[in-house]
């Protein structure tokens, strides 16, 4: 989510830096030293603030001068899906992890023009409309009344939201079926 400029600036500080100690670091990238970066460019970008498309995509590290020296390696195993998996929900485990990926390639849907209607697959979606927030707890944490002592129950669990404000609503949801008074 970092401006390119930030980048390059760290590569010119780290060329004057290094230059002084050895010779022609200056004309190296990052005056010779590994830079790792890490992330999904397809769903980290630079953050404009009403910047349109092109102002973000031209902020972004694909487009500094940097990138023409990166070299780009490839997850290619989704390990946190397969952390405590038995070998019956591999196969289940693969199909997500495949359609995740169709996902972010833009290989869903029909021809992308910005907007498209992407189908989500059933076992994902939330059918109770009267209370989506309980059927989400309730999918997230099963048998909670019989886990509630157990610390890794809840630590292998989390319900992602994208507002404070669900946040919020979930967690007080989640408190009203923990049996007990809280302060």
């Amino acid at each position: 989510m970092i401006h390119k400029h930030c980048f390059e600036a760290l590569d010119r500080s780290m060329r004057d830096i290094l230059s002084s100690d050895t010779p022609n670091c200056d004309n190296l990238v990052f005056g010779g030293k590994v830079v790792l970066f890490g992330g999904d460019f397809r769903q980290i970008l630079p953050v404009i603030p009403k910047g349109t498309r092109s102002d973000i995509v031209n902020a972004s590290l694909n487009s500094s001068y940097l990138w023409n020296h990166c070299r780009v390696l490839k997850l290619t195993v989704n390990m946190r899906l397969r952390v405590g998996s038995s070998e019956s929900d591999l196969n289940e485990i693969k199909m997500f992890a495949d359609w995740i990926l169709k996902l972010g390639d833009g290989l869903l849907g029909e021809a992308n023009d910005g907007e498209v209607d992407i189908p989500i697959p059933a076992d994902l979606l939330i059918d109770d409309i009267d209370d989506p927030v309980k059927s989400l707890i309730m999918f997230t944490y099963p048998n909670m009344d019989s886990n509630l002592h157990d610390p890794l129950y809840f630590q292998q669990r989390a319900i992602l939201a994208p507002t404070h404000n669900l946040v919020n609503s979930i967690n007080e949801k989640l408190l009203q079926m923990i049996p007990g008074t809280f302060t």
